[in-house]
């Protein structure tokens, strides 16, 4: 059975190079700009989800990590992990308290991605 990964990042490049790493890595990825995709996460149901902690266009300006602790805080999405992405330098602490199951600083090494993927990916 495939594993399904949700990727939310912004920057198109980014996001578009995950997508294709993670589906040479043979992942069903499904990638969205925003967090807006949030709200069909029960039809969607992940294995994983990669969230960029500074979404630009969510209208509700919500960080990733308010995202995260959301999710965990939901018995509904809580089992899900939750892997933050940000340039920011004390991304540890951020997506601690956020709740999230880890964290990836950019920029990132491709094994690097791939490598806390299948961490979280079982």
């Amino acid at each position: 059975m495939t594993k399904k990964i949700l990727v939310i990042e912004d920057d198109k490049d980014i996001r578009e190079t995950i997508v294709y790493v993670l589906e040479e890595q043979k992942y069903e990825v499904i990638a969205s700009e925003d967090a807006k995709i949030l709200k069909k996460i029960k039809d969607i149901d992940p294995d994983l989800i990669l969230l960029d902690n500074w979404l630009t266009d969510w209208a509700s300006d919500a960080s990733g990590q308010q995202l995260s602790k959301g999710l965990k805080n939901n018995p509904a999405t809580s089992h899900i992990p939750v892997i933050l992405i940000s340039a920011v330098s004390n991304l540890k602490e951020i997506a601690a308290a956020g709740d999230a199951n880890g964290y990836l600083q950019k920029p990132f090494d491709l094994t690097a991605l791939i490598d806390i993927v299948k961490l979280h990916v079982k």
